[in-house]
């Protein structure tokens, strides 16, 4: 069998048994037509049939998840945890609450997530989870009451060795706080099996801010690879979360100049750069929509979902040198690319997962727009993660500096085995088909050595 017919034979067969499941069939195709260099070179990798057991999670739990609201009315949520493969080290992916949720999103994520965490160099398998609970218009009790109520299934399969959560998407310091208190309250353990946790029980430094300082390093390793900076570059993010906000801060500590970020409900435009203390009020301290940033900042232009272009996105009709999509999946599609080579775009960096189309992708790099790809320029958050966990197993604290440093050299390597990984299986810079090789070696060797587990 060609390596063409095996990678179209493992796709069906993922078509047929995930139906429905557009995105985590959107995220495979993706990964196996890129390896095909690496499967070409490499006969092993059919002869164990790696890409059949590797499309498929090790473990999959769904579970109920009932809560009280503040009317003492029981609600009922569907809560997920997707183990996806732990052949280099424990499970490890983030916690996602938003309405949006289903076991398609979950596989998906995780099947980037075994990638992104090989890249890393660091000893992290992959997996992610979530509820189509929505925080969003939630009394504080309520979110407590559902956190507790999720984490009284999840224990069960978690462990700082066998699964170790984190955030994402609706789930910040306060979610895991609750959920870490119920997991010491069950099991009687003090001990990492949730990062991103707070600073006075076993949370690490920069652990806020590293997806976000992660991505602009990465952006920045691009660039100086072609003989430019991202000093003095005029810059469009969307998203107002943790990715966002400190991408927005290490722009301006890079001196350039980030003018958008963007919400549910719309997207604001401030020509002479976003003010950062006042993104931070609205949306860490008030956790409210950007209007109240238009308040604040009177200057600035405030777009309503209503108002975007059509087939687009607000944020990617500003003109711009580099792009940050830092909010969700395929948020930035063929429509907004064409615009983003219109106004000279030079790069795109993926602060999210999966946040650019297929057809968008391809048309970038057609044009010759740079590419940064989402599982290597944003995997400074779950590599600080693992960093937290390395603080967690030998009870010391770093500092800092320390803990930024550290980001920054890998967030360097991920950058330099990505790019000599496309230059070895000539892919010529393709930086996407880099990372994925360059993560698959590592976990599909992995599993040769391990045996049929």
């Amino acid at each position: 069998m060609s390596v063409v017919d095996y990678i179209e034979k493992v796709l069906a067969q993922t078509a047929a048994s995930s139906p429905g499941q557009i995105e985590f069939y959107q995220a495979t195709e993706e990964v196996l037509h890129s390896l095909r260099p690496i499967l070409e070179r490499d006969n092993r990798y059919d002869k164990y049939n790696i890409l059949d057991r590797l499309v498929v999670p090790e473990r999959t739990i769904i579970f109920k998840v009932n809560w009280v609201d503040d009317n003492g009315v029981i609600q009922t949520n569907i809560g997920y945890r997707v183990q996806f493969n732990s052949a280099i080290g424990p499970y490890k992916g983030g916690l996602r609450f938003h309405p949006s949720v289903n076991l398609g999103i979950v596989k998906f994520l995780g099947f980037e997530q075994i990638f992104k965490n090989s890249l890393t160099g660091l000893s992290i398998g992959g997996g992610k989870g979530g509820s189509n609970f929505n925080p969003k218009g939630k009394s504080e009790n309520e979110i407590m009451s559902f956190c507790q109520a999720f984490m009284d299934e999840l224990y069960r399969h978690i462990g700082e060795t066998r699964d170790v959560p984190a955030g994402d998407i609706g789930v910040g310091g306060r979610e895991l706080g609750f959920m870490f208190g119920r997991y010491k309250k069950i099991t009687g353990k003090f001990e990492g099996v949730l990062t991103g946790k707070g600073l006075n029980w076993g949370g690490s430094l920069a652990r806020t801010e590293a997806t976000g300082y992660g991505s602009v390093y990465f952006a920045e390793n691009i660039l100086n690879k072609y003989d430019d900076t991202i000093k003095g570059k005029t810059c469009t993010v969307s998203g107002s979360g943790n990715v966002a906000i400190y991408t927005i801060q290490k722009l301006y500590e890079m001196d350039a100049i980030p003018v958008t970020c963007s919400d549910s409900k719309g997207t604001i435009y401030h020509k002479k750069g976003i003010e950062l203390e006042a993104l931070k009020a609205v949306k860490e301290i008030g956790r409210k929509s950007l209007t109240e940033y238009k308040k604040l900042c009177p200057d600035a232009e405030y777009i309503p979902v209503s108002k975007y272009p059509e087939n687009g996105h607000a944020t990617w009709s500003i003109p711009c040198e580099c792009a940050f999509p830092s909010a969700t999946q395929n948020e930035l599609s063929l429509a907004d690319a064409k615009t983003l080579v219109k106004n000279g775009c030079k790069l795109v960096n993926e602060g999210a997962n999966m946040p650019t189309t297929p057809d968008a992708v391809a048309y970038l790099k057609a044009k010759g727009v740079l590419f940064g790809p989402a599982k290597a320029a944003n995997a400074g958050g779950v590599a600080t993660s693992q960093l937290e966990m390395s603080q967690n197993a030998s009870m010391s604290k770093w500092t800092f500096a320390e803990v930024d440093a550290k980001l920054h050299k890998i967030m360097k390597s991920i950058f330099n085995t990505s790019y000599n990984t496309a230059e070895e299986y000539g892919c010529n810079g393709d930086l996407l088909a880099g990372a994925n090789i360059a993560g698959f070696k590592k976990v599909a060797d992995s599993m040769i050595d391990e045996g049929s587990v």
